[in-house]
């Protein structure tokens, strides 16, 4: 362990770990009910007071945290090029939601097991920690639960900040507590950034700037989405040579500006279908409402019907698909940006060869979607005019999208040696004892 980090917790810390305390019969009853409510058992459940369910492997274990289905699946490409490097390692994921573990699941990894985090309570992170007794423990993005990293270093587990990316607010109100700012990023051994911008932030929050190191974002060298090809061809037949332009990952208040833009191209291209996969399918209903709304033809995914000649929107709103969508067409508008929601990660439709139309609410990405709109391998819209317009140039003017689609593909491309020197930072943080022997 590194002997630089605070010796001493500050008082702020301490009145968290006892609130944590406090509330956490009320959060346990609400994280269980949403697993429970997906339909888990019991002994999964319980994995949130870390109570495992498997069995700790032999060796060395590496532990990554993330957050939910994007920061799940950004390392699992990471975790499968580790094993290579490192044949004898093992590796435990965690996630928060149902949905990550579900796709988690489909695209594991060689020996990895994925389990729900402890919640960040004592007891909980001690019962979790004391069965796994991961080797090395990598935290995702902006996964700062205090006492699960405080008590994991005090165990003796190095810890790395992995595609670190903190908000601007977030930022200011760490600078308002830097003592405690600096207790937690110091129990970090090395800290891994999205950009410089967050490098910078972090070193002003009291990062030591030995242990931070600017890097790209972890999602642009993700494994492309899977495809079904199956379905693929199905939609291709069915669609047969109508221009299909897809609007993905939307949420409530966006679709009407889709469907408005929708519309109002459909008057130049009568013959124009619309992919429209909300960000949550579980909205269907309300999704379907908005089309029909809207006076358009509705054919709908989950309710197994295929698009025909004739209709005007398909409405995807099914879970794990959306690969098979970006290889149907490369014109993609990515939702989570019309509001201020975010964003979405906008690497998944350009490792399909795609590129992408986005609102202007894509805070999350703002760094990458100004290079990507500089580069021409992204647009960037405000209004249904805007969007309908920008659609109606890349379909009027194939060359110019295909300069767009080039332009992306290029960029991805230029992330990809990243991932190596990624790996190689990680092992090198990793201890060198051999691991435990896997005995509780």
């Amino acid at each position: 362990m590194s002997s630089n980090s605070p010796a001493r917790p500050t008082l702020l810390y301490s009145l968290y770990c006892g609130a944590s305390a406090l509330i956490a019969p009320f959060a346990w009853r609400k994280v269980a009910g949403k697993l429970r409510d997906y339909g888990l058992p019991e002994a999964r459940v319980r994995e949130r007071l870390g109570h495992a369910s498997l069995p700790r492997p032999a060796g060395q274990l590496i532990w990554f945290h993330a957050a939910s289905v994007g920061e799940s699946l950004s390392v699992l490409t990471l975790i499968k090029r580790m094993g290579e490097q490192a044949p004898d390692a093992e590796f435990l994921i965690t996630s928060g939601t149902p949905t990550s573990a579900e796709l988690i699941a489909k695209r594991m990894p060689p020996r990895c097991r994925h389990q729900f985090p402890p919640l960040d309570t004592a007891s909980a992170v001690d019962r979790f920690l004391a069965h796994w007794r991961p080797d090395l423990g990598v935290f995702v993005e902006s996964e700062l639960w205090p006492q699960m990293l405080v008590r994991a270093r005090k165990g003796g587990c190095p810890l790395v900040l992995l595609n670190a990316r903190l908000s601007d607010r977030s930022v200011e109100g760490w600078k308002k507590r830097p003592e405690t700012a600096r207790y937690i990023l110091g129990q970090f051994d090395l800290l891994v950034t999205q950009n410089a911008k967050t490098a910078s932030n972090l070193q002003a929050m009291g990062a030591n700037p030995n242990r931070v190191r600017p890097g790209s974002n972890l999602k642009a060298v993700s494994a492309p989405l899977p495809v079904d090809q199956d379905s693929l061809e199905k939609l291709r037949r069915n669609i047969g040579e109508r221009p299909v332009w897809i609007a993905s990952s939307t949420h409530e208040g966006e679709e009407e500006t889709v469907l408005e833009a929708h519309k109002a191209l459909l008057k130049k291209h009568p013959d124009l279908c619309l992919l429209l996969a909300p960000r949550h399918p579980e909205r269907g209903d309300a999704a379907e409402a908005l089309v029909k709304g809207a006076g358009l033809s509705c054919a709908r995914r989950s309710k197994g019907v295929m698009p025909g000649t004739a209709t005007q929107v398909y409405l995807a709103d099914t879970l794990g698909e959306v690969g098979t969508w970006y290889a149907l067409s490369p014109l993609v508008f990515l939702g989570g940006s019309l509001r201020e929601i975010g964003g979405h990660n906008p690497f998944e439709p350009m490792q399909a060869g795609a590129t992408v139309i986005t609102g202007t609410g894509h805070y999350n990405f703002a760094e990458t979607y100004a290079e990507l709109t500089a580069l021409g391998a992204a647009a960037e819209v405000r209004s249904a005019a805007e969007l309908a317009d920008q659609v109606a140039t890349w379909l009027e003017q194939p060359q110019a999208f295909q300069a767009a689609c080039d332009a992306a593909r290029q960029f991805i491309s230029r992330q990809s040696d990243q991932l190596d020197k990624t790996v190689d930072a990680l092992l090198a943080v990793l201890p060198r004892d051999g691991g435990h022997d896997g005995k509780n």
